[in-house]
């Protein structure tokens, strides 16, 4: 795995008043924060909540691509789901070289990236086809995961890609498919991956940097030390146990298990 060619550190700034009372400083994470990109390939690990996405739109913000989602060409569309970023003002990255070009994928933008080139097609003052790029037709036409897996080929450029939650548009073997492209870009050189996911089967790309935002802090894991592995490799090998596990009875007022018991489960 090469090293990161574009952005390489991101930190707080000193220069401006941080409320820690308020989101997003209200965040762990953002206690001291300095995070160094190594590597071309970088995961963002965690539960929900934890700040991954948050993170991810601060990074779009400073590298010029729409937090809403999309490339640069979509960066006047402020009919977005997203906007801007709270949290890209109160942060300075540190760049080896800026990007040339970059691309935010969400699974939430796609259907309004779909109806966004559906109204260019429609627009007498825009010029040339629209879907060009994306198979020469309509992106609602075809099932999610196909049409994630169109605009990701369509962008297969040098550049830095940010992704959020990919596999929430993709079954585990489109889940696959991606990966392949993903190794086709990081062999050709010239481009830098940061994901959010939950797939561990995303995880696996060999020589990624895989970072948790669980417990408070960032902080680098190994693809077997994350909940996301384990917990899956747990009710894949033992489905009975966990369920057992997951539906036994709960004492008045108790909660289901979750997190740290749910690994436990197999060692009943």
């Amino acid at each position: 795995m090469t090293e990161a060619p574009y952005l390489e550190r991101l930190f707080l700034r000193q220069d401006v008043e941080l409320d820690r009372s308020r989101f997003p400083m209200s965040l762990p994470f953002t206690c001291e924060f300095d995070l160094r990109f190594e590597h071309t390939v970088t995961f963002f690990v965690g539960e929900n909540g934890s700040g991954k996405s948050t993170l991810l739109e601060a990074i779009a913000e400073l590298c010029n691509v729409p937090v809403g989602g999309g490339g640069r060409n979509e960066l006047a569309d402020v009919q977005a789901p997203h906007v801007v970023s709270e949290l890209a003002p109160l942060l300075r990255a540190g760049f080896k070289r800026r990007p040339r070009d970059g691309y935010f994928f969400r699974a939430e933008f796609q259907s309004h990236f779909a109806t966004l080139l559906e109204e260019r097609r429609a627009d007498p003052d825009f010029h040339g086809d629209p879907y060009a790029r994306y198979g020469g037709r309509s992106l609602h036409t075809r099932s999610h995961g196909e049409a994630f897996l169109a605009m990701f080929s369509a962008w297969m450029a040098p550049g830095i890609i940010l992704m959020d939650e990919p596999e929430s548009a993709l079954s585990p073997q489109r889940q696959l498919a991606l990966l392949v492209q993903m190794a086709n870009l990081t062999q050709a050189g010239g481009v830098q991956f940061i994901i959010a996911t939950h797939s561990p089967i995303i995880l696996t790309f060999p020589g990624a940097v895989l970072l948790s935002f669980d417990g408070g802090m960032i902080e680098r894991k190994h693809l077997h030390d994350t909940e996301h592995y384990q917990i899956t490799r747990g009710i894949l090998e033992n489905p009975e146990l966990y369920w057992h596990h997951l539906t036994r009875e709960q004492e008045p007022g108790q909660q289901p298990p979750a997190g740290d018991d749910l690994m436990a489960a197999p060692e009943e």
